[in-house]
């Protein structure tokens, strides 16, 4: 495999992510066994707490880590990823939240995947905190159901497959992940790696537990019910966008 091309690009949607940025781009790299095939581009989505600067301060440090940080023309998840896709060069895109840090070799736990002709796929999950209920949330991630997914579990998935499904639904300002995980399934094509990714709560911890939690649900039961992107937005707006 030629150096210059890589096979295996990890898309990071980033907005305001200066506490994590550092701490992402290390672990990344210290945990793939194959860094020199891969490449990480970081999507902003009009960052304004010096998160650029986090990646230039890494950048300077590790100039042999294919890193790039890329300005999206606006934000949102979607619309970030979707350019992630248009600009990278990988025959395997991975779509990973800036505060999830994936298991020891996921890269080669990936192409593994790839190789048995699964072609998308996520890790199993666990917060990092100690409550019972996001210990419950974490383990429940390990079986192979629709229910059971999210973002947060990153989302690994080739080209083609990406390609062929029309990438993410950009008119979802959130919930974009599911919808992209929704097709997946309706095509057969999802895997769950028996590796555990490590992912914040910190978003539980501002927002408090149960709230949170409610308000998901409540979003994903108004999906169920037949709920358009903009009614999940206004809704999330209304009750979550504080």
């Amino acid at each position: 495999m030629n150096s210059k091309t890589p096979k295996l690009s990890i898309i990071v949607p980033v907005l305001n992510e200066a506490d994590q940025l550092y701490t992402l781009l290390h672990h990344l790299y210290q945990q793939m066994n194959f860094p020199e095939q891969a490449e990480v581009l970081l999507i902003d989505g009009g960052s304004t707490d010096g998160s650029a600067e986090e990646f230039h301060r890494y950048h300077n440090q590790h100039k042999e880590f294919n890193i790039q940080w890329i300005n999206s023309s606006e934000k949102g998840r979607a619309v970030q990823m979707n350019l992630g896709a248009q600009k990278a060069a990988g025959a395997i895109f991975y779509f990973l939240h800036a505060d999830s840090l994936p298991p020891v070799g996921f890269d080669a736990l990936i192409y593994k995947e790839v190789e048995r002709d699964n072609q998308a796929g996520c890790f199993r999950m666990r917060f990092d905190s100690s409550h019972w209920w996001l210990h419950l949330a974490g383990w429940l991630t390990r079986l192979n159901w629709k229910i059971c997914r999210g973002g947060d579990q990153s989302q690994f998935i080739t080209r083609e497959l990406f390609e062929s499904i029309g990438g993410f639904d950009e008119s979802y300002r959130i919930f974009e992940d599911n919808m992209l995980i929704e097709a997946l399934y309706k095509r057969g094509q999802f895997t769950v790696i028996p590796k555990t990714l490590v992912t914040s709560c910190r978003r539980y911890e501002k927002t408090g537990i149960w709230k949170l939690q409610y308000h998901f649900w409540m979003i994903q039961f108004k999906h169920r019910r037949g709920a358009g992107p903009e009614h999940l937005y206004a809704y999330y707006q209304k009750h979550l966008a504080k």
